[in-house]
Formats: C-alpha cells, sequence, structure tokens
C-alpha cells in the first residue's frame, strides 16, 4: 500500500470543507468516509443524533472514489438484494440523496454470457435464486442484446439484462452525501485517523483520534480495507483481506451506449461527462500478504473457486503489510497516519487487454483517448457478504465493512442499515446475513482497555 501518488491525482474527487473543531462529545463517532460511513452519517444526524464523521484522508480517497459506478442488483447474492433494492430507493427518493449532486442515473447493466462457457446457466441459477425478490432481470437474446448495444463487430451474444440498474459518479456522489450529512448537523473531519476507543463500565465511551479524545456512546467502523487492522487493536480478529482492481477513464466519446456491459475481458460505464469507465471484470489482482496466510482457511473456497476471476501475485504489499504495526497505544502513530490514502498502481497489463478487447468487440472504441488511470483496494470476506450490525464483544461498537467490491452502490442501503441498529430502531432489512459473528474466529476477543 502506497501513499497519494498518480493513481490519487487521476480521481479527480471532489473536496470537501474539514471542520477544523474537534467536538468534545457526539452520540455516535463514524470512522471512514467511504459511501456507507458517509451515507450511516446523514441518517444518523437525520434522526436528531450528534455525529463526528471522522476519515484518515479525504471523503471517497480509497475505493468509494475508485469503482466503476455501477449500482446493480445483477448477479447480487440474495441475502444482500432487499438491502440493495433500499439502496436504490434511497439513490432516487429526493427526500434521500435523489435531490444531490451524485450523478445517479438508470441505465440498464447487460452481462454477457460469451464471458464464460457456463455464463448462460449461472445467469439462469442466479434468476432462479431472486426470483421471489421482484427485480425485472431477464435473460436476452443475441438479437434483444444487440439492440440494447449496438455496434457490435460480431452481435452474436444474449446476455442477463436489468433495466432498472443505474449509476452514480464515484468522484462526487460520496462527497454530495458527506455535505449533506454536514447539513443534518454532522460534523466532518478529514486527515484526522481514529487510533483507539476508550472503554468505560465495559462499553464505549469515546474514541481517541491524532487530534484529541471524543466522547461518545457508539462508534460505527466503517473503515474499508483497514477495518481489519482497526478491530485487530481491539482484539476482535476480522477475517478480511484486500483484492486490486484497475480502472481507467477516457475523454469524451459522443454518441456511444448507454448501458453499462461486462464483456469478455471487458466493461464500460458511461460517464456523466460523455467519457467511459473500460476496465476487465474478471481480472482481480489478490496480492500475497501476511494476512494471506494467516487467514487461508477461511479464504480457501473463493480462492479455490475464483481462480478463473482472481490472479495472485506476490511483490512488495508483502513487505509494506508485514511492517505495518498490528498492536499500538493511543498515544503511538497508526498506521491509519503512516498511509493516509492506499494508492495502488493499476495493473498495466488489466487495462491494455481491457482496451484491446473492448475495442475488437466494439469499433466505436478504436478511437478512444485515455484520461486517467488508477488502482483501487477493496475489502472482501470470505463469503461474500458484508459485516454491518453490533460486535457483541465490545458493546456500543458496530462494524459496516467488507462490502467485497459490491460496496458503492448498495451503500445508502448499507449505511441506512447500519445507522438504524446503532440507533436501536427496527432495521429496513433482515440483518441476520451480516452478522459478524457469523465467523468464528470474530467470537473471541480481549477486553480492551
Amino acid at each position: 500500500m502506497s501513499g497519494s501518488g498518480t493513481s490519487w491525482n487521476a480521481l479527480r474527487l471532489r473536496e470537501v470543507e474539514n471542520d477544523a473543531a474537534l467536538p468534545k462529545r457526539v452520540d455516535v463517532v463514524v470512522v471512514g468516509a467511504g459511501v456507507v460511513g458517509a451515507s450511516a452519517a446523514w441518517n444518523l444526524a437525520k434522526r436528531g443524533l450528534s455525529i463526528a464523521l471522522c476519515e484518515k484522508g479525504a471523503i471517497a480517497c480509497e475505493q468509494s472514489g475508485r469503482n466503476w459506478g455501477w449500482c446493480r442488483n445483477t448477479l447480487r447474492h440474495p441475502a444482500e438484494i432487499p438491502l440493495m433494492q433500499r439502496a436504490m430507493r434511497d439513490w432516487r427518493d429526493p427526500a434521500a440523496f435523489g435531490a444531490l449532486d451524485t450523478g445517479f442515473r438508470t441505465t440498464g447493466i447487460l452481462y454477457f454470457t460469451g464471458r464464460n462457457r457456463d455464463d448462460a446457466a449461472g445467469y439462469q441459477v442466479w434468476l432462479d435464486s431472486v426470483k421471489d425478490h421482484g427485480l425485472d432481470s431477464r435473460m436476452v437474446t443475441p438479437a434483444e442484446a444487440a439492440g440494447l448495444v449496438p455496434g457490435a463487430a460480431n452481435p452474436s451474444e444474449g446476455g442477463l439484462y436489468t433495466a432498472s440498474d443505474g449509476c452514480a459518479e464515484p468522484e462526487k456522489a460520496t462527497a454530495a452525501i458527506a455535505e449533506a450529512a454536514r447539513a443534518a448537523g454532522a460534523t466532518l473531519h478529514t486527515n484526522c485517523a481514529v487510533r483507539s476507543i476508550d472503554m468505560q463500565g465495559g462499553r464505549v465511551s469515546g474514541v481517541v483520534t491524532e487530534r484529541g479524545r471524543i466522547a461518545c456512546s457508539a462508534v460505527l467502523l466503517a473503515a474499508g480495507i483497514w477495518s481489519r487492522l482497526f478491530a485487530g487493536n481491539l482484539g476482535i480478529d476480522l477475517p478480511q483481506l484486500k483484492v486490486m482492481g484497475s480502472v481507467m477513464r477516457t475523454h469524451p466519446l459522443p454518441g456511444g451506449p448507454e448501458v453499462s456491459v461486462a464483456g469478455r475481458r471487458f466493461g464500460w460505464r458511461k460517464r456523466e461527462d460523455g467519457g467511459y469507465i473500460v476496465s476487465q471484470a474478471d481480472a482481480t489482482i489478490f496480492d500475497i500478504v501476511p494476512d494471506s496466510f494467516r487467514l487461508l482457511g477461511d479464504f480457501r473456497p473463493m480462492i479455490a473457486t475464483g481462480l478463473r476471476t482472481l490472479r495472485l501475485r506476490i511483490g512488495r504489499r508483502f513487505i509494506e503489510e508485514a511492517r505495518l504495526p498490528r498492536r499500538w497505544s493511543p498515544d503511538e502513530i497508526t498506521p491509519f497516519e503512516q498511509v493516509r490514502i492506499a494508492d495502488p498502481e493499476p495493473a498495466d497489463w488489466v487495462l491494455t487487454q481491457a482496451a484491446r478487447n473492448v475495442a475488437e468487440a466494439y469499433p466505436f472504441f478504436k478511437g478512444m483517448q485515455i484520461a486517467g488511470r488508477w488502482g483501487g483496494l477493496i475489502d472482501v470476506m470470505p463469503d461474500a457478504l458484508p459485516v454491518i450490525g453490533p460486535v457483541e464483544a465490545v458493546p456500543g461498537l458496530f462494524m459496516a465493512t467488507g462490502f467485497s467490491g459490491h460496496g458503492f452502490g448498495i451503500g445508502p442501503g448499507g449505511g441506512r442499515l447500519a445507522a438504524e441498529l446503532v440507533a436501536g430502531d427496527n432495521p429496513c432489512v433482515d440483518p441476520t446475513a451480516f452478522r459478524l459473528e457469523r465467523f468464528a474466529r470474530a467470537r473471541g476477543h480481549r477486553q480492551v482497555a
């Protein structure tokens, strides 16, 4: 993991003003200002609770600002569908985020069957598994696919299509939600790492940040790839690893397709500015790091089934992560201050192949000019489902992490559910599938001082 560099400079994230004065006391501290943390802060503040949203770097500086921008129900785990449907309502609802400048729009998403020889059968299995959720997902013929996305060099593939799926703009969506949270009463503190949690009487009583202490009665950990390290310092063994995606954006290409697409070794999404996000849907880098061995038993099934799409690699990240401290006291510099922004270099071969493959499949893209490229680290769980809910071993501590590459689109739903659980309200969906304690290793802990 490296600090800000060429990838960071390509993102063009919307800047958010920092609240310099740290509050002495709030009801809830949210750790991490990605889309889930910002959405949770908004939902909590709208309930009249006092909220401090603390971010070690900048708003959406990591995966919330580096993803493809898809907001999809297509091919989600059935347990996530109700939460994603809730998220879609929030993306669209003017009383939630529909009136904000997030760039959200409904475009449809098409997965071609030619991505893999088993895709058509797999898509049908998924359709059968979610048939009770009222989705508009359906299989389409090659002729229908050609009508949805014209211009193919060889229009011979059908696919799985969801017309109600959409997208938003990662470079500004989280910032808009965070600013809405501030308008509702939250305070936003960037370049302000939370180092530790204070406990009194067996429950959370505050946090220690690099800029001072904030008293609170609850903490929501929404720190993405950093959640395992933060939890580990509390004695909580969160089984979470990282994978890396590589993305590029083009300059505007007038007249191109509106529907987002995942094809054989390429994928795209049209941006608001008329350019495109382009990458590969099946070329995720899995860097071998010390935690890969610590968590091998947990992740072995995922690695075994994902060998077609995961690309194993060992390199400098092994040393970088080995050097990061795993335990620290509240008065020590933490890994969150040592690495303000995880900013990996994109994999050149992934993007080179994606550019070649998309131009071969759709000649429209042959003239594309690349305006920026970046890498992003994705927090993943062994079952690819997030952790959302209370940490039973630490009263007052909650988590919303491990969204496993599905987090941007579902972020408003994940933030809403986390806020409801923190506030003690009735949850919008059944949270059972997202409990931390579904993982045996996460049930044990040492008491936080």
